[in-house]
């Protein structure tokens, strides 16, 4: 199939495949991501790994269609929190880390889980990590066109 043919499997409903090309960018400008010079991405609707802002907006598009739209960061990746932002005792780190700001460290949670946060500030005593999403309070603008749509519900049956 090439990236310029449609598949049109129906609406895009809460069980379908989806496959697209898509572009991410902030308010402005600014490309995060695009795949649209790239193979188109197949994602399943409901799965919980997408924002559910982006899939409210997909949902009842059908293929060969393209949109523009922005979503806010409630449906996104939530607000900036403060509180997210933690001190961290700069000995609590190896001592031939190569420490920078930008730096993006793997932390343990309190259930062992990988838990990401990035380094804000370095002081002689204390290191300021912020662990919130990097696109947290930012309004997302994406960019689709919609390749194909399978709807696995009708495949179930």
């Amino acid at each position: 199939m090439s990236s310029n043919q449609a598949i049109d499997g129906g609406p895009i409903g809460s069980a379908s495949r989806v496959t697209l090309h898509f572009s991410l960018s902030l308010e402005d400008g600014s490309v995060i991501d695009s795949n649209f010079d790239q193979t188109p991405a197949t994602l399943s609707i409901g799965d919980g790994n997408l924002p559910l802002g982006f899939e409210e907006h997909l949902l009842g598009m059908s293929g060969g269609q393209q949109e523009s739209f922005t979503v806010l960061p409630e449906k996104a990746f939530g607000q900036h929190n403060p509180s997210n932002i933690q001190h961290v005792k700069r000995n609590s780190f190896a001592a031939d880390m190569a420490l920078s700001e930008g730096l993006v460290v793997s932390f343990a949670d309190a259930n062992k889980g990988e838990l990401p946060g990035v380094i804000q500030t370095i002081g002689e005593d204390e290191v300021t990590v912020d662990f919130n999403h990097p696109l947290a309070g930012k309004n997302l603008i994406f960019k689709v066109a919609i390749i194909a749509v399978e709807n696995l519900a009708a495949e179930a049956q």
